[in-house]
């Protein structure tokens, strides 16, 4: 069986996302997987950060004579086990974090604003408790 480390495209129109599989290069793109070796996703501003690779699954398949792709094949030069891009990759992927971790404090203001809301609504129930006892 000849093997074909290749993407499998996933996501919608106009908004794109691979995962690098192995797969029998008979099936179709995104046909039945042999194993899923990483992920692309071109949509992420910064190039260095697109590319998150298994690098010894890469490796264990090219050593049983997997053939890549020529796009899958510059992405494991650069970011494979030994790729040369690396460095620049880890920094990308930790500034992505942290640009993600920022996006969250929106939802907050959504807790604070559902906390004031609860006081007035238990408000009425207060006045009627009050009202009862005047009676």
């Amino acid at each position: 069986m000849a093997v074909r480390i290749r993407m499998k495209k996933l996501g919608r129109r106009h908004r794109p996302f691979y995962r690098i599989c192995a797969m029998d290069a008979r099936t179709p793109r995104d046909g039945r997987v042999l194993e899923e070796l990483g992920t692309y996703d071109p949509m992420v501003p910064d190039v260095d950060a697109r590319a998150v690779l298994d690098g010894e699954r890469i490796n264990y398949w090219l050593g049983v004579g997997a053939q890549p792709t020529e796009k899958v094949e510059v992405l494991i030069k650069k970011y494979g086990a030994e790729g040369t891009h690396l460095d620049q990759q880890r920094v990308a992927l930790d500034k992505l974090a942290q640009s993600r971790r920022r996006a969250k404090p929106p939802k907050a203001e959504t807790v604070e604003t559902a906390a004031a809301e609860e006081p007035a609504a238990e408000a009425p129930t207060e006045e009627t408790t009050s009202e009862e006892t005047n009676e």
